[in-house]
């Protein structure tokens, strides 16, 4: 079975932090480009984070530069996002998406060709 499962959000203060994970079975990160995105309620998705297949060039949202921080584990075949300095405007959900192979991070945020269901990061002020 095909799966991507991310995990690590919750209710937390404004200047806080949290790790998000997203563990694959049945597929693998290895040689993948991968991707963070969020949704707010009321918004669309946009990408926050990539990070391209060889860990090179990786790219942030402008909204969370210097605060969060993508990796990978190819080992565990896991996904990061580390987020410092929480603010309430990064309240939403938080998926973790998987790219093409040998790709490299852009502004097209994509093409993306498996997703997580979603993790909810809240924000308090």
């Amino acid at each position: 079975q095909v799966q991507m499962m991310e995990s690590g959000g919750g209710l937390v203060q404004a200047g806080g932090s949290l790790r998000l994970s997203c563990t694959a079975s049945g597929l693998t990160f290895t040689n993948r480009a991968i991707y963070w995105f969020r949704q707010a309620p009321g918004k669309e998705r946009e990408g926050v984070s990539c990070l391209s297949w060889d860990n090179s060039k990786p790219i942030y949202a402008d909204s969370v530069k210097g605060r969060f921080t993508i990796s990978r584990d190819n080992a565990k075949n896991t996904l990061y996002l580390q987020m410092n300095s929480l603010k309430p405007e990064d309240t939403a959900m938080y998926y973790c998406a998987r790219g093409t192979s040998l790709a490299y991070c852009s502004g097209s945020w994509g093409p993306v060709n498996a997703w997580g269901q979603g993790t909810q990061v809240t924000v308090s002020s």
